[in-house]
């Protein structure tokens, strides 16, 4: 293991309009930061099309493309038609984001359960790992995981912001725990004792930007570039250097994408 820091943001979305005045540059910082490769999600009609856009033109950029649950009252006949033909694209690695939110009361609980289950399905179909949004739904997360035999293709559960019960369940399922911005926050107690306790080769790193900036940057617009202030919070807690923290979040996330095949 050399000593120069490499990071992999496994969850951005630097094709969101927040970039639209500065993305080259907000690019350049995070690769000037150490940042080896970045994951874009493309999560309904408008992202998919300019997360791939940023694939093609960025040798680092990869992509999951998937239906947020948010949106799953607009997936329409066909869609799942669409992100099906997305994976043969080699660069597309992951279907994502998807799951259910229950926060945001945008699309009823049984569209959401069915959009979930029905991607789930297409991840076993394809072969494909899933990238997985939970939001006060921890329960009914890990019950349909199981039901729909998801540890068959394993995946990431993004921003992880539950109990370590639920952090097992899904270790359990062949799922790696990726934190974000929300580990770094001063009143983090919880996600700082679960990120404790998960194995070393089964944890991520992203930041969700441009969402969960991290302290000291909470509030304003989160980038990829901030992914160390994640690493550097994790490797406190862990009692590792930064750069083996960005060394071992850097090979599970190859494992976890199977980036070591591209």
């Amino acid at each position: 293991m050399s000593g120069k820091l490499s990071l992999i943001d496994t969850h951005t979305h630097m094709d969101h309009h927040k970039f639209d005045s500065d993305r080259e540059e907000a690019i350049a910082r995070a690769r000037e930061a150490g940042v080896e490769l970045m994951i874009n999600i493309g999560f309904d009609r408008e992202t998919i099309p300019t997360t791939m856009e940023l694939v093609e033109r960025y040798d680092f950029f990869y992509a999951a493309v998937g239906w947020h649950p948010v949106e799953s009252i607009h997936m329409q006949q066909g869609d799942l038609e669409w992100i099906e033909s997305l994976m043969a694209h080699p660069k597309v690695v992951a279907i994502g984001e998807i799951g259910l939110d229950y926060h945001w009361d945008t699309s009823p609980k049984e569209v959401q359960h069915r959009v979930f289950r029905e991607q789930i399905r297409l991840a076993r179909k394809v072969g494909k790992p899933i990238v997985i949004h939970n939001r006060d739904a921890h329960e009914d997360v890990v019950r349909i995981l199981k039901e729909e035999n998801a540890a068959e293709v394993g995946g990431v559960m993004h921003c992880f912001s539950g109990s370590w019960e639920t952090a097992k369940a899904c270790l359990d399922m062949n799922f790696y725990i990726s934190f974000g911005g929300p580990v770094t926050f001063t009143n983090a107690r919880v996600p700082k004792e679960v990120l404790a306790k998960v194995p070393d080769d089964r944890l991520l790193i992203e930041t969700d930007s441009p969402y969960l900036a991290p302290h000291p940057y909470r509030g304003k617009r989160n980038e990829s570039a901030f992914v160390v202030r994640v690493a550097e919070e994790i490797a406190a807690i862990k009692g590792k250097t930064l750069e083996e923290i960005g060394y071992l979040t850097s090979v599970n996330a190859k494992n976890c994408f199977r980036l070591e095949r591209k």
